[in-house]
């Protein structure tokens, strides 16, 4: 037992969590922790809005496959997190948000800059707590990080009221805890995983289907063998990009809304679907009666909560996908010989090739071109965050994650201004590998005054902006379905990129042709300071394949039609 103050005692907590990185923003109610982080020996990051912190967090997470930690105050500072939890919860990244909170005799009583962060954060995290005294703040913090990080995981929020920041008590570090309730579930049930291999054994047509649950278990090498094994060809969501090489012969690439020609005429024709870690969203799925009519679902998840909540399935399994991916592979190496050929691999490689070149033509630089020169010039490692529009379904199409973490991007909430912060976090995560986000002129603006924190805390990445001079995805959908009536949706050039980098002290560079582009990227590789890369696109390229809402995958709408 030591005494220390809470505010001693969180700071404490967190270095034996094994925290290095903290991204937030100071205010009043949170005053007293930040006087201790000032020489604690964790590093801090100062944002520039509580949102990008937040965001920062999110992509550290992610990269690294660890808890991030951001902090802020209260009120203002605390609700401006909210964008990025709520990002965080949709895409299960186990992101941790520390408050500040007025002191507990002026709670309720509308005090200044107070805010119910707990209620207002209640539907968007996996746990949140209102801290009561000094001494609960050692395990809480240990409760937040189990919880963040296990089973499903996700963003935690603890409130910190200024007081019990002050406070001083005796702290026990090594307190233990016992969350009643919360037991999930990672061993596959034998009996479902005995059925799981029946139904691929007598299937013909199976098709894996994988989401970013595979990659949170770092499933990748079991997704792979397995798929390998029976010649299964393997479909993702946008969150499952980068389980397996994409350049792999049984990739078929993205399903859904905007998925990949060949995914979205494969998915209907199969007989068994074995859905790992992923939830039947909307934008995958499309029409639910459409989508594989005929096939036998197989759904491992580790949440119980996501088994039929929005497609009915043959057979639950209730577990790590990883583990149940080794025990399937294991009992079917048993049973049959390793496949060779098959017609439904013919299938496969059939549609791969013909809707190889299945892009759009025409004058100026077209996305794809971007997307490709990125894949050939950036190592395998190199990861790559997106905003949120156009620029988000062109990177899912055409640039080819090679590994798992290497495809950052805001899937359920589709946050616009996440990929740029994202960028940030994900660089201190992984500050030898190099970061790019690919963006569109919408979504950057959004959180582009953080290319201030990229220069005062050097964080140096890099920044493709596909520009067409408008918020691209509504421009789409009112080109396509409301008679060109761009009603506003046009940014008519402002502002002018090179500048705006230019006034953060980061480099700017505008592009006019592939080759220049080219150039401008493997500069920006060797820099030590952000590059922002301005491409001038047309304002009526379209993103396609695209499935109207309401219709079915058969119903795509493909470049040439």
């Amino acid at each position: 037992m030591t005494r220390m103050s809470g505010s001693q005692a969180l700071v404490e907590s967190l270095k034996r969590e094994k925290v290095k990185e903290i991204f937030g923003i100071p205010g009043g109610q949170i005053l007293p922790l930040y006087d201790v982080i000032y020489d604690c020996g964790i590093r801090h990051i100062l944002a520039h809005h509580e949102q990008c912190a937040a965001h920062m967090a999110d992509g550290y997470a992610r990269a690294k496959g660890s808890p991030g930690v951001c902090f802020a105050t209260s009120g203002p500072g605390a609700t401006n997190l909210v964008t990025g939890i709520a990002t965080a919860y949709m895409d299960s990244s186990p992101v941790i948000a520390f408050t500040g909170q007025v002191s507990r005799v002026m709670i309720g009583k509308d005090a200044f800059q107070e805010a119910d962060i707990v209620g207002i954060t209640t539907p968007i995290t996996k746990y949140n707590v209102q801290i009561q005294q000094a001494s609960e703040i050692p395990v809480s913090v240990k409760m937040a990080f189990h919880i963040a990080s296990t089973g499903r995981p996700g963003p935690v929020l603890v409130d910190l009221p200024r007081d019990v920041q002050i406070e001083s008590d005796q702290m026990d570090f090594a307190a233990s805890y016992d969350l009643r309730g919360y037991k999930p579930n990672i061993e596959p049930h034998p009996i479902q995983v005995k059925r799981a291999v029946e139904f691929l054994l007598q299937a013909e047509r199976p098709i894996m289907l994988v989401g970013g649950g595979a990659i949170i278990s770092n499933a990748s090498q079991e997704v792979l063998r397995l798929a390998e094994f029976m010649l299964m060809p393997i479909g993702t969501t946008l969150m499952g990009k980068g389980i397996i090489p994409e350049t792999h012969p049984l990739s078929i690439g993205m399903v859904g809304m905007h998925g990949k020609a060949e995914a979205n005429k494969l998915i209907p024709e199969s007989d068994v679907l074995l859905a790992v870690g992923m939830r039947f969203s909307d934008r995958t799925t499309c029409r639910l009666d459409q989508f594989c009519p005929d096939a036998k679902i197989i759904h491992i998840d580790v949440d119980s909560a996501e088994i039929g909540k929005n497609a009915k399935v043959d057979l639950p399994i209730v577990a790590d996908a990883r583990k149940t991916l080794t025990q399937i592979l294991e009992q079917i190496v048993q049973k049959m010989a390793k496949r060779e050929k098959s017609t439904w691999f013919d299938r496969v490689h059939t549609l791969k090739t013909q809707f190889q070149n299945n892009k759009s033509n025409g004058q100026g630089i077209k996305p794809y071109e971007i997307a490709d020169e990125l894949r050939r010039i950036l190592s395998s490692n190199a990861i790559v965050t997106t905003e949120v529009g156009q620029n988000q379904m062109w990177a899912a199409q055409h640039y080819d994650a090679l590994e798992p973490r290497t495809y950052i991007t805001s899937g359920g909430l589709g946050t616009m201004g996440f990929g740029f912060p994202a960028a940030l976090g994900a660089k201190v995560a992984k500050p030898d590998v190099p970061v790019v986000d690919i963006a569109g002129d919408g979504s950057f603006i959004m959180t582009e005054q953080d290319l201030a924190t990229s220069f005062l805390e050097k964080i140096p990445v890099i920044v493709v902006i596909l520009n067409n001079s408008m918020l691209g995805m509504v421009a789409q959908w009112q080109r396509f379905f409301y008679n060109r009536r761009y009603s506003a949706s046009e940014l008519k050039n402002v502002p002018d990129f090179v500048k705006l980098a230019e006034a953060y002290h980061v480099n700017g560079v505008r592009v006019g042709s592939v080759g220049e582009f080219s150039k401008a990227l493997r500069e920006a590789l060797k820099s030590d300071v952000t590059t922002v890369i301005d491409v001038p696109i047309s304002p009526d390229e379209n993103v396609l394949p695209m499935v109207p809402a309401g219709m079915g995958l058969k119903d795509m709408m493909i470049v040439g039609e």
